[in-house]
């Protein structure tokens, strides 16, 4: 029986050999192939394109985080060194009405140095998001253009 299924197998292989693909199903396989690997292109571009832009914005959005986060350092740096300078002339005052001016002067440049502050971290972080709002348009612009053409 072995024989027998052995000599059927050949004999259907050596069958098979001989049919032809008809062109219609070859031109059709052919053409599917084409398109799969077209769109799948498109879809390998957008998605290296987005992946750009992501990282475009996060670039900018990092630089202005980093820009704050200095400002901010730089503000508490200067306000402690202003403190500290503070705290040593009125340690040396001689008598408590020098101490009292002295405390009073660095109370009022510490509030003209306080609004200082706040308007440069203000205009920073306007600036900042200004950037980021930019950045973000001009990608999202560039990505809609971009799909917009593809179609």
């Amino acid at each position: 029986m072995t024989q027998h299924f052995k000599h059927q197998a050949e004999d259907f292989i050596n069958a098979a050999k001989e049919i032809r693909i008809p062109e219609t199903i070859q031109a059709f396989a052919e053409e599917s192939v084409s398109k799969s690997r077209e769109a799948f292109t498109k879809v390998a571009a957008a998605t290296k394109d987005q992946a750009k832009m992501a990282e475009d914005i996060l670039i900018a959005t990092q630089a202005g985080a980093k820009a704050i986060g200095a400002k901010v350092l730089d503000n508490a740096v200067a306000t402690t060194t202003a403190a500290f300078d503070a705290a040593e002339a009125i340690a040396k005052a001689k008598t408590l009405p020098e101490a009292a001016r002295l405390q009073i002067e660095f109370a009022q440049r510490q509030l003209a140095m306080a609004g200082a502050q706040a308007k440069e971290l203000f205009e920073l972080s306007a600036e900042v998001a200004k950037q980021a709002f930019e950045t973000t348009s001009a990608a999202a612009r560039k990505s809609f253009e971009k799909t917009v053409k593809a179609r």
